[in-house]
């Protein structure tokens, strides 16, 4: 492919002590703005977004909690082995407070606390440390996404209203990339001009023998952005495409937003969303995933009890939106996060320049 060299140089295994990172580094790579014009980019894209984000899905911004009490149940265990990075107060004794891993549950319970109507909702940004995150050109300890959540009936958790709301915030991105080539015209990374619709069971049987990223790689390649349906629970073989906590998206009615990113040659993951779990819907992937013992915590007895709303949400990763807009080859360009050095060096080398 024009730009990229397969070759051993090209991908690169950096070891240190007991872990691995993965680092691609691109042919010829030109970064095409300096890093304070980068710095002046990346304040233009998440204002600019934000607002027409907020405007298009008819959602306010709200002020959100970077840690939360461990036993609200609040903090989104992702896959259910990330550790949550924690601490405790001198007046909280013996509670154990966790930075926040996303806050799928935490704007369910906003949207009742503010009584917010139906077909409105919230958006915020969402800061979280992931700890035990594998680090690459895509992946960072440190997250930064636009976290929002909105009202919807019971009879409109569907695959309509999921596809919709899919289609406006593409929308919004694509609305993104005029305004961005409109300012750096020489720096904007172009986008394909619509998003295609696919289930992991039908990436499962049309590629069975990729691995799930190998398959996410192999449609978005073909397709070009692809929101890739119902993530979670298992597939006709007895696997999972990929991990999602029991009780906040419901596995039938959720999925990502993939680009094909031609710098790395592979699927970048901008937004995980999804239609929020009922009553119904929890009960029965506690159970799929053996935690049924999450029921007695004030979250769940909440929702068991209907006293939360029904809802759409998702996170909209700001440093991945921003790293696509401008086609960088690391998401360390546009944020500061914590790198090894033994990274830093060999970016720099490539003219890949770190924050």
């Amino acid at each position: 492919m024009e730009g990229f060299l397969f070759c051993p140089q090209n991908l690169i295994k950096l070891k240190k002590e007991n872990y691995a990172m993965h680092l691609i580094i691109p042919e010829s790579y030109d970064s095409k703005l300096t890093v304070r014009e980068t710095q002046e980019a990346i304040r233009y894209i998440r204002e600019t977004f934000q607002d027409e984000f907020g405007k298009e899905l008819n959602l306010s911004r709200l002020s959100a909690p970077m840690f939360v009490p461990k036993d609200t149940g609040l903090n989104d265990n992702l896959n259910g082995v990330e550790t949550p990075v924690s601490f405790t107060m001198e007046d909280m004794p013996g509670e154990d407070i966790e930075i926040v891993h996303s806050l799928a549950k935490w704007k369910r319970v906003a949207l009742k606390r503010f009584d917010f109507k139906i077909h409105s909702g919230l958006y915020t940004n969402m800061n979280a440390i992931r700890k035990d995150e594998d680090l690459d050109n895509i992946h960072s300890i440190y997250v930064d996404q636009w976290d929002w959540e909105k009202v919807i009936a019971k009879d409109e958790r569907n695959l309509t209203t999921l596809k919709d709301t899919v289609k406006n915030i593409f929308k919004v991105i694509k609305h993104m990339e005029h305004e961005v080539w409109y300012k750096y015209p020489q720096a904007v990374h172009h986008l394909p001009d619509q998003i295609h619709f696919v289930t992991t069971q039908e990436l499962e049987d049309r590629f069975p023998d990729l691995s799930p990223k190998e398959r996410e790689d192999a449609i978005c390649k073909e397709l070009g952005c692809v929101f890739l349906m119902q993530i979670g629970g298992p597939m006709r073989s007895g696997k999972r495409h990929d991990g999602r906590a029991p009780d906040y998206d419901d596995w039938k009615l959720n999925g990502d937003i993939l680009f094909w990113y031609e710098p790395l040659q592979k699927a970048l993951e901008v937004s995980s969303m999804g239609i929020r779990v009922s009553e119904e819907s929890m009960l029965e992937q506690l159970k799929a995933a053996h935690a049924e013992d999450r029921i007695k915590l004030p979250y769940h007895q909440m929702l068991l009890n209907h006293e939360l709303p029904y809802t759409i949400g998702g996170g909209i990763g700001q440093s991945r939106i921003c790293m696509l807009l401008l086609g960088k080859a690391h998401v360390g360009e546009v944020q500061a996060s914590v790198w090894p050095q033994t990274m830093i060096d060999q970016c720099e080398k490539a003219g890949i320049h770190i924050l």
